[in-house]
C-alpha cells in the first residue's frame, strides 16, 4: 500500500482506499477526547485459540462507531475486554482510566455493556428493580436511584413501564429496558452487542431512532449492515482477531472487494 498523488492511501489494485487503519496497528487521526483507548491488545483462550491479535482502537467522546465482521472475528472478545470481563496483553483505557482488576467496579460503571439477549440482564420482578439494580449497588441514596431510573426509562421511551413485569415485555421492550439498566449507571460509553437482533421492523425502527438521539459515545457490534449505514458515521471491520479496516462508513461500504474479502455485504 502506498500514497497516491493526492495523499490518500491506495490498495494493491491501485485505486484510492478509504482505509484509515490496517491490521489493528494505529488509530484514526482526530483531535477529540478519547473515551476509549485500546493499545496493542492480544488475547488467547485456554485452548490456545488466538482471538485478538495486536488490536489498537481509539473512540473519541460522542463518536458512534459500528464494529462489524464475520462470526469468530473477535468482536465479542474485544467487547468483553472493555469492562474487564476478560483481560489480555496490552492496554485498555476508559475515560483516561486504565482497566485493571483493582478498579473494575468503577470501570463497569463507566462502560455500559448491553448483551445480545436482554434476558441475560433482566432478572428482577419489575422493570424498576432491574433498572435500579446498578445504582443501588453503587451505594447511591434512594432518591438519586429513583431519579436515575426515571431518567433512564425516559431516555428509552418507557417512562410508564416502571411497575411492569420484565418477563412479560416484548423483545423490543426488553432490549430497551436492558439499555436503560446501563444508562442508569451514567456510563461514559455504551457498548451494544447485536441490538437489532430478533426485532420486528417497528421495534427495529424505534431502536434506531433512540440510539441516534442518545448523547453518548457508542460502540455497537452488529451484522445488521443496514443499521450500520443508517446510524454510524464510522465503521471498524474485524477479521481473524485483527482490525483490518477503520474509516468512514460510506467509504468502506463502497469498497465491494473489501466487504467480500471479509464476509460482509453492503447495507
Amino acid at each position: 500500500m502506498q500514497k497516491t498523488k493526492g495523499g490518500a492511501l491506495s490498495n494493491s489494485v491501485g485505486r484510492p482506499s478509504p482505509l484509515i487503519v490496517k491490521n489493528g496497528n494505529g488509530t484514526p487521526a482526530n483531535d477529540g477526547v478519547p473515551t476509549l483507548l485500546v493499545e496493542n491488545l492480544s488475547f488467547s483462550y485456554p485452548d490456545g485459540h488466538s482471538a485478538l491479535r495486536d488490536v489498537s482502537l481509539q473512540i473519541n467522546e460522542y463518536e458512534k462507531v459500528a464494529l462489524v465482521g464475520p462470526n469468530g472475528a473477535g468482536k465479542s472478545t474485544l467487547m468483553l475486554h472493555l469492562n474487564g470481563i476478560l483481560s489480555g496483553e496490552g492496554q485498555v483505557e476508559v475515560a483516561g482510566m486504565r482497566v485493571t482488576r483493582s478498579n473494575l467496579p468503577v470501570i463497569r460503571a463507566k462502560v455500559g455493556l448491553v448483551f445480545q439477549n436482554p434476558d441475560d440482564q433482566l432478572f428482577s420482578p419489575t422493570v424498576f428493580e432491574d433498572v435500579a439494580f446498578g445504582p443501588l449497588h453503587m451505594g447511591l441514596p434512594k432518591g438519586e436511584v429513583r431519579d436515575r431510573v426515571a431518567r433512564a426509562l425516559e431516555q428509552v421511551g418507557l417512562s410508564d413501564y416502571a411497575d411492569r413485569l420484565s418477563h412479560h415485555l416484548s423483545a423490543g421492550e426488553k432490549k430497551r429496558v436492558a439499555i436503560a439498566t446501563v444508562l442508569s449507571m451514567d456510563p461514559e460509553i455504551l457498548i451494544l452487542d447485536e441490538p437489532s437482533a430478533g426485532l420486528d421492523p417497528r421495534a427495529r425502527r424505534a431502536l434506531i431512532s433512540q440510539l441516534r438521539e442518545f448523547p453518548i459515545t457508542m460502540l455497537v457490534s452488529t451484522h445488521d449492515m443496514r443499521l450500520v449505514h443508517e446510524l454510524f458515521p464510522r465503521m471498524v471491520i474485524m477479521d481473524e482477531g485483527r482490525i483490518v479496516a477503520d474509516g468512514a462508513t460510506d467509504a468502506l461500504m463502497d469498497d465491494a472487494e473489501l466487504l467480500e474479502t471479509h464476509g460482509l455485504e453492503r447495507g
